[in-house]
């Protein structure tokens, strides 16, 4: 009797260290121990943080002689107050270039809506209006770290909109109003409105119309410039 259960148990033990059927074994390492079973994983869904996780291949040392590429210098600081500033957003580079009495003074990197090609046409379309505005109000305590609130929807928008039954002939008088006294125009029209320069990060397209900047950009920026300042959003 003692030999057959000495035996019995032999046998389990080898079954135990065997591999399982279709070479599937278990992983000592735990590797997998955070999958929660049954769950699927999107590839679209996780494919920032895949490539992110993926091991980096190691570059070769480059050799002391060849040619090294240059460092990025540190920008000495802004002269402030700047003369006649203006900013000038480009859709198309995703840059926006600051100007000092004509001089190009800074280009930053910028983030657009997720509509990042079509001009702006009504509320809710996502996308970055086209045309010539001007930093109507400040705010340093947005959501997005700083933002520069633009005077959109300009006289032409107003038009437009009027025309294209998108607005009443006072929501239209109202903006050409605001525009002619320099303040922020009615941003609660079908037109929308509430387009900023804020911060948040230029990773993505994300915005809902806006233009974002990294934040140490937009805080650079936001001192720099003051209420009234010039706004051409170019394609």
């Amino acid at each position: 009797m003692l030999k057959v259960i000495a035996t019995t148990i032999a046998t389990l033990v080898a079954l135990s260290l065997s591999p399982l059927p279709g070479g599937a074994g278990i992983h000592a390492s735990g590797a997998n121990e955070n999958l929660m079973p049954g769950k699927v994983h999107s590839d679209a869904a996780t494919k920032r943080e895949a490539t992110r996780l993926q091991p980096q291949t190691a570059m070769p040392a480059p050799s002391p002689s060849a040619p090294q590429p240059p460092q990025p210098q540190e920008q000495s600081p802004l002269k402030i107050p700047l003369v006649n500033p203006k900013i000038v957003v480009s859709k198309s580079t995703r840059q926006l270039s600051l100007y000092s009495d004509g001089r190009l003074v800074r280009a930053y990197r910028i983030a657009l809506g997720a509509n990042p090609v079509d001009d702006k046409l009504k509320q809710g379309d996502r996308a970055t209006p086209e045309g010539d505005f001007y930093v109507c109000v400040k705010n340093a305590r947005s959501n997005f770290y700083l933002s520069l609130g633009l005077s959109y929807p300009n006289v032409e928008d107003a038009e437009r909109g009027l025309r294209d039954k998108l607005i009443t002939r006072a929501e239209r008088d109202a903006i050409v109003s605001a525009i002619k006294n320099r303040r922020c125009p009615p941003w609660d029209t079908a037109l929308g409105g509430e387009i900023f320069i804020h911060g948040g990060g230029t990773e993505d397209d994300w915005t809902w119309g806006c233009a974002a900047l990294d934040n140490p950009d937009i805080k650079e920026l936001f001192d720099a410039v003051p209420i009234g300042t010039s706004v051409r959003i170019e394609r």
